[in-house]
């Protein structure tokens, strides 16, 4: 019986201390602005003011088929000189898939420092005089932290990567 016991406070206990955000928590919704600014913004758009902003200094950015960018400059220089460079005939866009981000805070005694955002999100390219056309579709993991009162992105692991059925 003490077995069982124990089992039960173990399940509840693990079930109370990693609970995700409801998407209408304010948690949830600066996280999901964030990813806005980073894809959207960033991404989409190339406005590589918002990676300059949303990135921790110690950035680190995981790809499974892209390699590792070990630090912010790594990073920032790959997006300016690749898809990001003024003469790439290529243009990408990233789009979630709806319903699919979750985020998950992190505490220190009680004290909110952080939060795991995940998701998955869709890749799509198109050239000059070319339709739009699926790349891939992945999932994403990235860790969010708290510095000085301001959110900042240091950790990105991008995987899971699948190219889409001909």
């Amino acid at each position: 019986m003490m077995k069982i016991y124990i089992y039960i406070l173990f399940v509840l206990g693990f079930l109370t201390t990693n609970a995700q955000e409801t998407s209408n928590s304010e948690l949830f919704k600066i996280l999901q602005e964030k990813d806005s600014l980073l894809f959207n913004r960033a991404f989409n758009h190339c406005e590589s003011f918002w990676l300059e902003e949303l990135i921790a200094k110690d950035f680190e950015f995981y790809h499974d088929q892209g390699g590792i960018n070990d630090s912010k400059e790594a990073f920032l220089k790959t997006m300016k000189e690749g898809i990001c460079h003024p003469n790439n005939p290529i243009k990408s866009r990233r789009q979630l898939l709806k319903n699919t981000l979750k985020v998950y805070p992190l505490y220190d005694n009680g004290k909110l420092y952080g939060a795991l955002q995940k998701g998955e999100h869709e890749f799509f390219q198109a050239s000059a005089n070319e339709v739009e056309r699926k790349t891939s579709k992945a999932l994403f993991s990235h860790l969010w932290i708290l510095e000085n009162n301001e959110w900042k992105l240091k950790r990105v692991f991008s995987y899971n990567h699948t190219s889409p059925s001909p």
